[in-house]
């Protein structure tokens, strides 16, 4: 079982009663400490000559590291355990996100302006002339995020209804970082023709659309065929989001090694959404040396079953991911945990780049090989070097909906990465830094001026 440091993904609120007495809480402490519980907040409750009331808050690595850690409580003598909550589900609680009017109603004027009989003549005006619905309307800054919840996270195919926690969060970090309406869209479907039949009949109301945790090989069909059949922004964010900082990242961190990305050889772990559009578009940055892997090892041309995409990059001899390894410069998994091991990593050219995104346990756990790898990254919090897509799809959105962009091209993604890597000054990058804090507030206001540049230069952008 592997060591995972706690997180608050995994969160406790205990309310505990104590006695009154000196020592008392430092046995708690010390048996959460025991078990490799992380304290936060202590909060007191209420205090007599008797007893002492107190909120402990306990951040865990998993659910049954939560129980160990409740066990280790119960154990002491003189401690009553009142109650405890899961915090992540109390946040989730009657769900995370709500619509607010951005204008008051405060009389019947403002009704009659907003409202009958004032907006039959709003209604007119884009009858009459259909570009106004992005000046008049909620359309100019707001994305329909859908999804068929057939690839959850990495949880699978769970369906719409479990999906809608996700597409909740996805909306939060749209609005909060980008102050763009995102509404949470999923499917009770998974067949392709009808994803694109719905969300063609529902884009009257909004100005692009990401798609979210929609399975490999139909979430290409869907993105190509939408993108050739509608003229707003279709982002599948497992396949570009994931790309562009990823680009971002290892922009930074060939700096610190001093290799070129036309001279490197890259093995990527994992051939679904993300895999794929990571090997193409490092491909249009001139990273030619690729390797392919997924559950089976090498993606080659001898093997057979092999969908369009992999076809497309297949190489020609096979292997193991370990043979692929062999004199590589850069590993990057986006694909199971603990696949990767310090003895692959040192088969590796000198000063390897380890990306294992893997998530909530990557592919190799960062403190095994921080003596062999010149950088590694991954996708949790927890660690340096979180490359996460925070980083690219509210500022990918916030340029292309400024100059109303017909659709995104792969040179937008280039230059949104190059945009990212640019916020890690020389003076501040090291091997623990190659990515800026998805709470840096610069970052998607520098996506997006490189967006809308990228747009503009291309023909694509209508403002």
């Amino acid at each position: 079982m592997t060591d995972l440091t706690p997180s608050s993904s995994f969160s406790l609120a205990v309310h505990l009663e104590l006695l009154n007495r000196a020592g008392a809480l430092a046995k708690v402490t010390n048996a959460i400490a025991s078990v490799g519980g992380s304290l936060g907040n202590i909060t007191l409750i209420e205090r007599n000559l008797q007893t002492v009331k107190r909120e402990l808050q306990i951040d865990a690595s998993s659910s049954d590291h939560a129980d160990k850690i409740l066990d280790a409580i119960k154990s002491l003598e003189d401690v009553k355990i009142l109650q405890v909550s899961d915090r992540t589900f109390e946040l989730h609680k009657g769900g995370k996100i709500r619509i607010e009017n951005r204008i008051e109603i405060k009389n019947s004027s403002d009704l009659a302006m907003a409202y009958t009989p004032g907006v039959g003549r709003i209604c007119k005006a884009i009858a009459e002339k259909p570009e106004e619905v992005f000046s008049l309307t909620i359309k100019s800054n707001s994305i329909a995020i859908v999804t068929d919840g057939s690839a959850v996270l990495g949880l699978g195919n769970l369906g719409a209804e479990a999906a809608l926690p996700v597409m909740e969060g996805k909306a939060m970090l749209f609005k909060g970082f980008a102050d763009i309406d995102a509404f949470p869209i999923c499917l009770a479907t998974q067949d392709v023709e009808e994803i694109i039949s719905i969300v063609k009949n529902i884009i009257p109301v909004f100005g692009g659309v990401n798609l979210e945790d929609i399975a490999a090989p139909r979430c290409f069909e869907i993105e190509k065929r939408l993108q050739e059949e509608l003229d707003v922004p279709i982002f599948h964010d497992d396949q570009h989001g994931t790309a562009i900082v990823t680009m971002a990242a290892l922009i930074n961190a060939l700096k610190l090694v001093s290799k070129e990305i036309d001279k490197i050889r890259v093995v990527i772990n994992g051939a679904g959404a993300a895999g794929v559009a990571i090997a193409r578009l490092l491909n249009q940055a001139q990273c030619y040396n690729i390797t392919l892997c997924d559950s089976k090892g090498i993606i080659s041309k001898d093997r057979e079953n092999l969908n369009a995409e992999k076809q497309l990059l297949a190489v020609e001899k096979g292997g193991t991911l370990a043979d692929a390894l062999v004199d590589a410069d850069v590993f990057i998994g986006v694909s199971a945990p603990n696949i990767l091991t310090p003895d692959m990593v040192k088969t590796m050219a000198k000063d390897p780049i380890i990306f294992a995104m893997a998530n909530p346990i990557p592919e190799i756990q960062p403190e095994l090989i921080k003596d062999i790898a010149a950088v590694v990254a991954t996708g949790r919090s927890d660690y340096p070097n979180q490359i996460n897509n925070v980083l690219a799809f509210p500022g990918i959105f916030r340029g292309a909906l400024d100059c109303r962009a017909k659709g995104l091209t792969t040179e937008m993604y280039l230059q949104a990465a190059s945009a990212i890597a640019s916020l890690v000054s020389t003076e501040e990058l090291n091997k623990e830094h190659i990515v800026p804090s998805v709470f840096d507030p610069r970052v998607a206001t520098v996506v997006a001026e490189a967006v809308k540049k990228a747009a503009r230069e291309a023909g694509v952008a209508r403002n």
